[in-house]
Order: structure tokens, then C-alpha cells, then sequence
């Protein structure tokens, strides 16, 4: 049993589109749920759920004590979403004053635990305690950096927050990598920007890189992922490859 957060505090870095893709990866062999931290609610609609029909939603798990399995709904087989919509927006200003507020997530998951094979966490563009409440939950982050000039600006931060959770909230969580996203290897900005992230994280950075693309960006208005959009386009070969290379790393460090 693996949870992963997806996580970096700038936006369109590729988050939802990684944590998406990820999730339906994993469920061609695993009972995979997917949980939609972000209010605005893209992880949901990239799966095709309308989010004005939903009943229960992240909100209801952190706000009124909900249940994460009544929340969990089926999108695609062995694939379950827990979904949001901007409900999750006043959830950062009710938590301050809510009991326990970093471990609302954690708490409420932890009875899946048994039923799932993984869980991956979409993340807001922020380190709020919607974020926070992710990464208590999480054994590993993932963070996705686009290829452009100011890639590494707020990543400092970022791993300071990681830092101060796995110190005094949750022990067990680690950095999973690093993933280059929206990389054009035709232009010499996203040679400069990977090879100054290999050089600073080392093998901390995924051999995967995720190549812009128009198609991974038009699968979600379609309520799909890009494996089901155009599974022989080079980003589906990508989140395939990541993947195995998830799977390496998290066997070399059972070992």
C-alpha cells in the first residue's frame, strides 16, 4: 500500500495532468483511488465526473466528517476518485480552527488502506493546509517542474514545508523525485533547466521526462486520460515509463 502526493506550490506545472495519468496507469494492475485536493476540481472533471452533481467531496471529508469511502465513486475500473469542487476553497480558512486540523486527511483515509492498492493525492498550487493535510497522509511527494526560466523558484520552500511535516507530523514521508514536465527537447531552455535540476538534485531527478504535448493537454475536456485519448502518443509512453521507474525506486528503497 503506496500514497503518493503530487505536489508543488506553483501552478500549471503539471500536477493534475501527472496525478491523473499516474492513477490510471497504476489501475491497469492495481485497485488505484485518486484523491482531489484542489478546488478547482480539474483531477474530477479530467475524469469526466460533472461537478455539479456530486454529493459528497473532499470538503465533506475534511469539513463534516464524511466518510472517504462514501465520498469514493467508480470513474473507471479499479479506479475510484474522491472528487472536489470549489466547496474546497473555504476548507483552508475552516481547518484553522478545527481540531487536528493536519491530520483530517490522514484520519479519514486510513480505513482504505486495506481496500486500495495506492493512493495518489492531486495537490493545490499552494502550502496551505490542504497541502499539508496531503502530505501527512503521503509515504512519498512527487514533485512535477515545468521546463521553463523560473522552473526552481518556490521549490526551495516546498521541500522546507516537506522537511518540517516529516519532522514533526510524519516521519515516513520522503521525496519520491523530481519530474520534468512540458519538456521541449527542441529548445535550449528546457536543456538548460533539466540539465541545472540534474546537477542540483542528482539522482533524485526521474530519467522520465514528460514531452509538451497538445494531446495530453485536450485529454481532459474530454474526460479521459492521455493513455485513453492516444495511447501511442510519446506522453503516454512517458507516464508508462514513469511508472516502472516509480516502482524501481520504491523497491531499491525497501531495500
Amino acid at each position: 500500500m503506496m500514497i503518493i502526493s503530487v505536489a508543488n506550490q506553483k501552478g500549471g506545472v503539471g500536477k493534475t495532468t501527472t496525478a491523473l495519468n499516474l492513477a490510471f496507469v497504476y489501475s491497469q494492475t492495481r485497485k488505484v483511488l485518486l484523491v482531489d485536493m484542489d478546488a478547482q476540481g480539474n483531477a474530477t472533471t479530467g475524469l469526466g465526473v460533472t461537478k455539479n452533481d456530486l454529493k459528497v467531496t473532499t470538503y465533506d471529508v475534511l469539513i463534516n466528517d464524511a466518510s472517504a469511502r462514501e465520498a469514493a465513486i467508480m470513474v473507471r475500473n479499479n479506479l475510484y476518485l474522491i472528487p472536489a469542487n470549489l466547496d474546497l476553497a473555504g476548507a483552508e480558512v475552516e481547518l484553522v480552527n478545527v481540531l487536528s486540523r493536519e491530520t483530517r486527511l490522514k484520519v479519514a483515509l486510513e480505513p482504505l488502506k486495506e481496500e486500495f492498492d495506492m493512493i495518489i493525492i492531486d495537490t493545490p498550487p499552494s502550502l496551505g493546509l490542504l497541502t499539508v493535510n496531503a502530505l501527512v497522509s503521503s509515504d512519498w511527494v512527487l514533485v512535477p517542474i515545468q521546463c521553463e526560466f523560473f522552473a526552481l523558484e518556490g521549490v526551495g520552500q516546498l521541500l522546507k514545508t516537506v522537511n518540517l511535516v516529516k519532522k514533526y507530523l510524519n516521519t515516513n514521508l520522503d521525496v519520491l523525485g523530481f519530474l520534468l514536465t512540458m519538456y521541449d527537447r527542441r529548445t535550449r531552455l528546457s536543456q538548460e533547466v533539466e540539465a541545472e535540476l540534474r546537477a542540483y538534485f542528482r539522482e533524485k531527478v526521474f530519467k522520465t521526462v514528460i514531452p509538451r504535448s497538445t494531446r495530453v493537454a485536450e485529454a481532459p475536456s474530454y474526460g479521459q486520460s492521455i493513455m485513453e485519448y492516444d495511447k501511442r502518443s510519446p506522453a503516454a509512453k512517458a507516464y508508462n515509463d514513469l511508472v516502472e521507474e516509480i516502482e524501481e525506486r520504491v523497491q531499491k528503497q525497501a531495500r
